[in-house]
């Protein structure tokens, strides 16, 4: 375990945490007026590796050199010259520090973006020392300056991490659908059902793993729930006419690749950051990063039909009346990720990948994110 303490004067700034990997959305800016929840879980961190904040450089001032030092591999609108290596908690596990009143405007409309800069200062000796986000379409985080604080060890044992076979057991999915709350409008506060945030995301990171994989193409994913996601993306963005690559769901409690699958959709473990790899032959294939929970829910879908009963309906089965509310749209996959991702992969280097960012938005794939 670990607790965070002001580099200027050593005041704990956190309760004792211990590091898990960085959610894929925690970049994500969802919707408009969206309240979304809590990025991470209490007593938990993770650490950015990437500058999150300005200042910014426009793509057409930054040397193809000093681009790919920093793991730029395609062009992007503009680069961060903020601090690497930010750690990430939830709100309620900071501890000793105030708001700084006069950086709280920005860019924001409902509460903290941290566009104008860190917002949070020690409150024992007031250096600046983190960021608070909690404006709408933000996962609300507070995301701590590696240059003002410093992770020193604290009391406690983490838990151990599950292994794979424990995850399936005892893990939870992800669903593909939830409520989205939303900030007061024209007709107040309200919410609409929708695809997930989550699934968004996810799907922008291995979207951009699976057009790595295709080398130009057409992929084919499972049947369901999975070409819902990913099909039409696929489709849309890689050419036709030529033989198709199948990408196929393997993991943990899963049958075992065969050896034409060269395309797996793997899950991430929750807590390490690990992608799983199979065995044998198929460690070759391409793995396609997915979140736990969301490659769970593929694997072993809870469809929720209706079931027959009398009397009082018990906690639960479904009505059948009115039947469960569904997305009133296509899946989109999140566009910022998709290109955050993309431009960080080494293949994005080839001219027909290059081109898809490029031509970001346009035409048919205006119609996916």
């Amino acid at each position: 375990m670990f607790v965070f303490v002001c580099a200027g004067c050593g005041a704990e700034l956190t309760v004792p945490l211990f590091q898990v990997s960085l959610p894929v959305h925690a970049r994500q800016v969802y919707g408009n007026g969206a309240q979304l929840p809590v990025l991470m879980e209490s007593g938990t961190f993770a650490v950015d590796p990437d500058p999150w904040r300005g200042p910014w450089r426009r793509w057409g001032g930054i040397h193809p050199v000093e681009a790919e030092a920093r793991g730029i591999h395609a062009p992007v609108r503009s680069l961060s010259d903020g601090p690497p290596g930010e750690s990430v908690i939830a709100p309620g596990d900071i501890r000793g520090t105030r708001l700084i009143p006069e950086e709280r405007g920005g860019s924001s409309c409902c509460g903290l973006d941290g566009a104008d800069g860190t917002n949070m200062a020690c409150l024992a000796c007031d250096l600046p020392v983190a960021t608070r986000l909690d404006d709408c379409s933000l996962w609300q985080a507070v995301r701590l300056d590696p240059d003002a604080v410093r992770r020193t060890p604290g009391g406690g044992v983490p838990p151990a991490p599950l292994s794979w076979a424990e995850l399936v057991e005892e893990g939870e999915g992800t669903p593909p659908f939830e409520p989205i709350a939303t900030w007061g409008g024209p007709l107040g506060t309200g919410h609409y059902w929708s695809w997930s945030p989550r699934w968004e995301a996810a799907a922008g990171r291995a979207l951009a793993h699976l057009l790595v994989a295709s080398r130009g193409r057409p992929v084919r994913v499972p049947g369901g729930l999975a070409a819902d996601v990913f099909q039409r993306g696929l489709d849309a963005l890689l050419p036709t006419g030529l033989p198709e690559r199948c990408a196929v769901l393997a993991g943990p409690g899963r049958p075992s690749p065969g050896e034409g699958d060269d395309i797996l959709l793997v899950p991430v473990h929750p807590r390490t950051g690990r992608t799983w790899s199979p065995p044998g032959p198929a460690a070759s294939a391409y793995p396609v990063p997915l979140p736990f929970g969301v490659w769970l829910w593929l694997a072993s879908p809870r469809p929720y039909p209706p079931v027959p009963a009398s009397g009082r309906i018990p906690r639960d089965v479904l009505r059948d009346d009115p039947l469960p509310l569904l997305p009133n749209r296509p899946f989109w996959a999140d566009r910022e990720v998709f290109r955050h991702t993309l431009a960080r992969l080494p293949a994005a280097r080839a001219p027909w990948l290059r081109a898809i960012l490029e031509n970001f938005g346009q035409d048919s794939s205006a119609h996916i994110f």
